[in-house]
């Protein structure tokens, strides 16, 4: 498990995290009550009410049986994790096999996803899904804050005014959409990256796994990102910055940001960030006290 997390403070969203391919990949939005994928269940994480688990694969998912049994054991309500629909059995079964183990089922929230489904974080936050592109069941999800404006053509009408057109059926207000935070998960290049919840966020969460130049197949194999399709991708999005995780062991932040500058021009570096090169957190403490009843565990 990651000793220490990585924290960003991207305009006004504050973001943690740790990411290296194969090994554990976990990012979470403390303040919109939101982690994407699990990782290995990093103590900080614990507290946040929501999971959006990109897909199955161990480095993303190997840590939800035991967030889902910490949030229990410390007292808090039942975690939500949103997942691929695909995957509501296995994590079912998953959650099952543990509770023989341990000797009692951990209670969970598990809500499976298709591509375009909505699902509400709070008033006026929702999480929507798309599909990307991994090879096995996989989606990304946008957090999008919906907000309702009164219509400009009634911007002059006093509250009775409004309060009478209500009653005659008109709509006053407009429904206006802002993507915050666009996550992808693992992926090759895909359409979903045409959509505008992921063009227009704020943040764009996006891999790059590969950057040697030999590697090109090896990315398309694994349906993976390589630095030449970030440095494109890059060019066509429309967001303030760019979260760049999963670079593995093999190359070196140094190495990786020169490689990046070399096929992206200055203004596009200065919206990319590298999830591992911001500044580290000290994990969060254990919790002073359990529930009695687990006291023993």
């Amino acid at each position: 498990m990651a000793e220490w997390l990585i924290q960003h403070q991207l305009g006004d969203l504050n973001l943690v995290g740790y990411s290296l391919a194969g090994e554990e990949t976990v990012v979470a939005a403390p303040e919109l009550n939101v982690c994407f994928d699990v990782g290995k269940a990093p103590r900080d994480i614990l507290a946040l009410d929501h999971v959006l688990l990109s897909h199955g694969h161990m480095d993303h998912a190997a840590g939800l049986a035991y967030y889902l049994s910490q949030r229990n054991f410390v007292g808090n309500s039942p975690g939500t994790v949103l997942a691929p629909a695909a995957l509501e059995s296995p994590i079912h079964s998953l959650l099952r096999s543990w509770a023989e183990i341990e000797g009692h089922l951990t209670p969970a929230n598990i809500v499976p996803m298709k591509p375009g489904d909505e699902f509400e974080i709070r008033r006026g936050l929702v999480a929507r899904s798309f599909a990307v592109n991994h090879g096995v069941p996989a989606l990304g999800y946008a957090l999008v804050d919906v907000r309702r404006k009164l219509r400009p053509e009634f911007a002059e009408k006093s509250g009775p005014e409004l309060v009478e057109l209500k009653k005659q059926g008109i709509d006053i207000q407009y429904t206006l959409e802002v993507p915050l935070v666009a996550y992808c998960g693992d992926t090759m290049e895909g359409d979903f990256l045409q959509l505008d919840i992921v063009r227009r966020a704020r943040v764009l969460i996006l891999e790059c796994t590969f950057f040697d130049p030999d590697h090109v197949r090896r990315a398309r194999a694994g349906r993976h990102m390589h630095v030449r399709d970030f440095a494109r991708i890059l060019r066509r999005m429309s967001n303030e910055f760019c979260l760049l995780t999963h670079v593995t062991r093999r190359t070196g932040l140094r190495e990786a940001k020169e490689i990046l500058s070399r096929l992206a021009e200055p203004e596009l570096m200065a919206q990319v960030r590298f999830l591992m090169d911001g500044r580290r957190r000290k994990p969060i403490p254990p919790p002073a006290f359990a529930k009695e009843d687990q006291e023993g565990e």
